[in-house]
């Protein structure tokens, strides 16, 4: 199927840009395309208009400070996922993107473009909400902040207005005592995951003092359950068990072509078993390589 006709703008600067999104209600902003191109073809989206961003100048940083990691608007996957930086400050950003789809779509897709997306299904606007992030949008109004607690509305639906180009999303980088795990389960690697889920934990020598976990796949947003309590201070089959029950009464997973929701419920159990316990181990080794 061929995408219905559109008008097509290509800026050569962010203010002209932002001018043609305002002008037209109906435009939308192509990045990486790996996500719109194909709804495009299906004729699940029909914009008047493609505004390419491609050709802007100085939008494709990935940038490590104190604060954590900061990724401009058109730079891909791939360096992020490449950037020692990245992953020396939130490594989290680094192990999900390592399950982002394939080597080819890591090359073109962007890791804003797949935030502001919104598809629960993806990894990275669960990172996103699990760390605490946000994203700065821009439009002919000036700028402003999206903390992630804010950004998702519903099934690929986010608070981003039409006239709006998210410029960046920033990840607050690993605190002391913190340590993180992910892991997915997908019929094929880089597939849609059937479930997965992120940790961060936070210790103070071998007590568990915070732990927070979230989910993709499972619900139509990204959802984010802070699993503290359940743990009562230690990861243990049993503390880790009921995390896993926590988190499913906040969870809605569903039937598909894919997976039964018996067996996604029983992944959710499984997995976050698995990364609390990886979030754990990696939280104690940083303290004991820092001590």
């Amino acid at each position: 199927m061929k995408p219905a006709p559109f008008a097509y703008v290509r800026p050569q600067g962010l203010q002209h840009a932002l001018e043609a999104l305002a002008a037209d209600p109906g435009a939308k902003v192509l990045a990486g395309g790996q996500s719109l191109v194909p709804l495009l073809s299906m004729r699940l989206a029909a914009p008047s208009t493609l505004v390419d961003i491609n050709g802007l100048p100085d939008l494709d940083q990935v940038r490590v400070d104190d604060a954590g990691v900061h990724v401009a608007a058109l730079a891909r996957h791939a360096d992020v996922l490449a950037s020692p930086d990245v992953r020396r400050v939130q490594p989290l950003v680094t192990l999900a993107l390592s399950h982002v789809a394939h080597a080819t779509i890591r090359n073109r897709g962007t890791t804003v473009g797949s935030i502001v997306h919104a598809d629960a299904a993806a990894e990275m606007p669960m990172v996103l909400a699990l760390l605490g992030g946000s994203v700065t949008v821009t439009s002919t109004s000036g700028p402003r902040t999206i903390h992630a607690s804010e950004l998702y509305a519903g099934p690929l639906e986010s608070t981003v207005r039409h006239d709006e180009i998210a410029v960046g999303a920033s990840f607050p980088g690993l605190g002391a005592g913190e340590g993180v795990g992910f892991e997915e389960v997908a019929r094929r690697h880089g597939d849609y995951a059937l479930a997965g889920v992120g940790a961060v934990v936070r210790v103070d020598g071998d007590a568990v003092t915070a732990a927070r976990v979230g989910f993709l796949s499972l619900s139509d947003v990204p959802v984010v359950v802070d699993v503290t309590d359940a743990l009562g201070g230690v990861v243990s089959p049993s503390s880790t068990a009921a995390a896993g029950e926590l988190a499913l009464g906040h969870l809605d997973p569903a039937e598909d072509l894919h997976a039964t929701a018996a067996y996604r419920r029983q992944l959710v159990r499984v997995l976050t078993a698995r990364v609390l316990g990886a979030a754990f181990e990696d939280a104690v080794s940083r303290v004991r390589g820092a001590a």
